[in-house]
């Protein structure tokens, strides 16, 4: 069943192999803990949870539950625990947040791994009455020819289908119902590891209706990839990674669909060449990170690959940032625009890239498709929303807790330049009682409009409960702003309201200080949620975490998922033609 790959080391193999490879053979000592290093563990999360978490006061009344207590309780028996005992009851103490920001990350063994099922289920019909279908299978996956793309699940190892989806997200993060129901369909078939264990079950047996109407069962047994990150992706040396707002469980996930439905597109990501500029519509001027001016939102100079330059096709555009963008036309007039993902490295590159893109499409609307957007770089989501709008475009805003932690980290000279800007407000909030400091932007509004409009027609926004984090900021800014229509399919987004850094790099922001952490024993670490986000203009003030945006309401039909959003896609060109 193992599968070898010459390109590289992300080998497809069995979860019975590897499990037992990476907890039973290969590195023992460095998954185990010993007492000491639990005790390290739960003291240093509890120094970060307690002083550092900008939601812990919103989760505590949310969930009426506390997970700094949770934890100090864990600590008095972390000791007599197995290792899989204690790094399963901090999973579930950090999973109880319900914030995809804020995870475990386990022993390095797992590092980097994904656990795949070769089909993906999705669901269509609204929430009471969901019915869910087979919609991709992968190359090679199965010798049962009717277990096929159209298929309806019925029971997934004797469990009703829509019952072992509820059971599913009970385990996942979303602060909706409807958010954890979305995640847990999606983990049914992909589940990345740093993030939490591996299935309990080394095989499923699937229970399905064929398309002739007869039921019928097949088995899979679950694998193991490491898809690991895009060359475009940002570069956690950088200070942009300290501007991330990202679900990372889920852009392990989004790699991993990629490398199990469309390998070929996954194998030749790093090959593609940078695409020539499109005429710019206006010359303005406008400054990167870097101070560098650029006229019109130019791309790098290189190939102009082959395309849809008439705007009438309805191929997708090739373009050197495939994993994040893609776009095509969807008749002589409209256009679509799919943002899977705003992980990348260089704000203004990704901004380039999507000038030139639009410049391709028909201009009679476009629609805009974050569905499954798991966040990334919060420069390049908010920068996005000038290319469609004339009005100006205001940022979200984010803000820290105010406790003694964040306050030290904020007066240090070693954060001057990252945490400055919120050191009065939490100085003052000793006097005044704040629970947090003044609301900032992390996008400077002036970078928010440097370029201005690109798109000369309509835009249409569409979102489900798995976009996320920065793919919130975005829903977030398009309804604010007043760029355009939101449409929603489910509730809203997913909820995900802050800027997330890892361990190491709150490790960084304390070292000098009094409160310094010590490096964390094998490789055990920590995401968290350090900058909460507050709306602004039109919601103003409302938090983004666990509420999310919500728009116009849609359901998904059977054929949105069998043919391509086909009834998707003519709602909001219906809306495009409404004005």
């Amino acid at each position: 069943m193992t599968t070898t790959d010459p390109r590289d080391a992300r080998v497809r193999r069995l979860l019975a192999e590897a499990v037992t490879a990476t907890t039973l053979a290969d590195v023992p000592a460095a998954a185990h803990l010993d007492g000491g290093e639990r005790l390290q563990v739960v003291d240093t999360f509890v120094t970060v949870l307690g002083g550092l978490y900008s939601h812990l006061p919103a989760k505590r009344a949310a969930y009426a539950s506390d997970p700094v207590q949770g934890l100090t309780l864990l600590r008095r028996r972390a000791v007599d625990l197995t290792d899989a005992e204690f790094h399963l009851a901090l999973t579930g103490i950090l999973t109880g947040l319900r914030d995809a920001h804020t995870r475990y990350v386990g022993p390095v063994a797992a590092r980097g791994q994904v656990a795949t099922l070769p089909f993906l289920i999705e669901a269509h019909g609204p929430d009471h009455e969901p019915h869910f279908l087979v919609t991709k299978v992968g190359p090679g996956a199965t010798t049962d020819r009717s277990f096929a793309p159209g298929v309806e699940v019925l029971a997934w190892n004797g469990v009703p289908i829509a019952r072992a989806v509820e059971v599913h997200a009970d385990r996942e993060t979303g602060g909706r119902p409807d958010a954890r129901r979305s995640r847990a369909l999606e983990s049914l078939t992909f589940r990345a590891l740093d993030y939490g264990p591996p299935p309990d079950e080394h095989w499923v047996v699937v229970e399905y209706r064929t398309r002739r109407g007869a039921t019928r069962e097949t088995r899979f047994d679950w694998t193991v990839v490491a898809p690991g990150r895009a060359e475009t992706a940002v570069s956690r040396a950088t200070r942009a990674a300290l501007k991330v707002a990202v679900d990372p469980a889920a852009d392990a996930v989004r790699r991993a669909k990629k490398l199990t439905f469309v390998p070929e597109l996954w194998a030749t990501e790093d090959e593609a060449e940078p695409a020539a500029p499109p005429p710019p519509p206006l010359p303005r001027a406008s400054t990167t990170r870097a101070g560098v001016a650029r006229a019109g939102g130019a791309a790098p100079s290189g190939r102009l690959p082959t395309g849809n330059a008439g705007g009438v096709g309805t191929d997708w555009i090739p373009t050197p940032l495939q994993d994040v963008l893609a776009a095509r036309a969807l008749d002589a007039d409209h256009g679509l625009l799919r943002l899977w993902s705003f992980d990348v490295g260089d704000d203004a590159a990704y901004l380039d890239e999507m000038t030139r893109l639009l410049g391709l499409l028909p201009a009679g609307g476009v629609v805009v498709d974050l569905r499954g957007n798991p966040g990334g770089l919060v420069w390049a989501a908010e920068r996005a929303l000038q290319l469609f709008t004339d009005h100006p475009v205001v940022p979200t805003r984010f803000s820290l807790v105010a406790t003694p932690l964040t306050r030290l980290m904020a007066a240090s000279p070693f954060n001057r330049l990252e945490l400055e800007a919120w050191n009065g407000s939490l100085q003052d909030a000793v006097s005044t009682g704040e629970q947090y400091a003044q609301p900032l932007p992390l996008t400077d509004p002036a970078w928010c409009n440097d370029r201005g409009r690109v798109y000369p027609g309509p835009a249409v926004a569409v979102v489900d409960p798995n976009t996320y984090s920065s793919g919130d900021l975005f829903a977030a800014g398009w309804v604010d702003n007043d760029v355009g229509p939101l449409v929603a399919v489910g509730q809203a987004t997913g909820g995900g309201g802050a800027n997330v850094w890892t361990l190491s790099q709150v490790r960084d922001a304390l070292a000098g200080t009094e409160r310094a952490l010590p490096p964390m024993p094998a490789g055990t670490s920590l995401t968290v949620a350090v900058r909460r986000t507050i709306r602004s203009g039109r919601g103003d003030g409302i938090p983004v975490e666990d509420l999310g945006i919500a728009g116009v309401p849609y359901d998904m039909t059977r054929d949105d998922l069998l043919r391509d959003n086909v009834d998707l896609q003519a709602f909001c060109l219906g809306l495009l033609r409404a004005g």
